[in-house]
């Protein structure tokens, strides 16, 4: 008889192809185990990283000093505490701002840290200049690009004056290009 067998041979022992065997029954049962575990840490790790993206920055008006004691056409360091530290932040929980009274009365404010890196610019009251001693970058007194690798000026606050009492509306730490 010339009869052709669909099936081929099995090895001695080995289970026809369409059975489950325990081994691959408790395989299979480890990839899914691992799998819903890697997403149960996962999703909050992803939560964790895309937050800052979704949440609203809070900006606050941060009262520095009265008007009178602040001379005409010099500029100065104003420190204030950050609008919204975090409890472990110590003392990255201080801001401050170059704070210049004009020649009419308003009051300009800029951020002292730099566009490129977030340096802490120096201001240079006889050349009129700010300096960021860590990269070379250079602002005018204007807050705008002199020179160095800064992309874009210095962030300016608004600033009011409420009552004689000068107050910058400050946010967190303007975050810069390179971040």
């Amino acid at each position: 008889m010339n009869e052709m067998n669909d099936n081929p041979p099995q090895p001695c022992g080995s289970p026809p192809p369409d059975k489950i065997t325990r081994r691959g029954f408790l395989a299979r049962l480890s990839l899914a185990l691992t799998g819903l575990c890697a997403v149960i840490v996962g999703i909050p790790v992803v939560g964790f990283v895309i937050s800052p993206l979704f949440r609203k920055m809070k900006e606050t008006w941060i009262p520095v000093g009265k008007a009178d004691d602040f001379e005409i056409g010099k500029t100065v360091t104003v420190p204030f505490p950050a609008p919204s530290p975090l409890p472990w932040a110590g003392i990255t929980a201080k801001g401050a701002a170059w704070l210049r009274r004009e020649l009419n009365g308003q009051f300009t404010a800029f951020s002292v840290n730099c566009t490129h890196m977030g340096c802490p610019v120096r201001w240079l009251p006889d050349a009129h200049l700010f300096m960021c001693p860590c990269h070379g970058g250079v602002y005018y007194e204007d807050g705008t690009v002199a020179a160095g690798p800064p992309p874009k000026p210095l962030v300016r606050f608004e600033v009011r004056v409420v009552r004689n009492q000068v107050e910058i509306k400050a946010a967190p730490t303007p975050i810069t290009t390179r971040l």
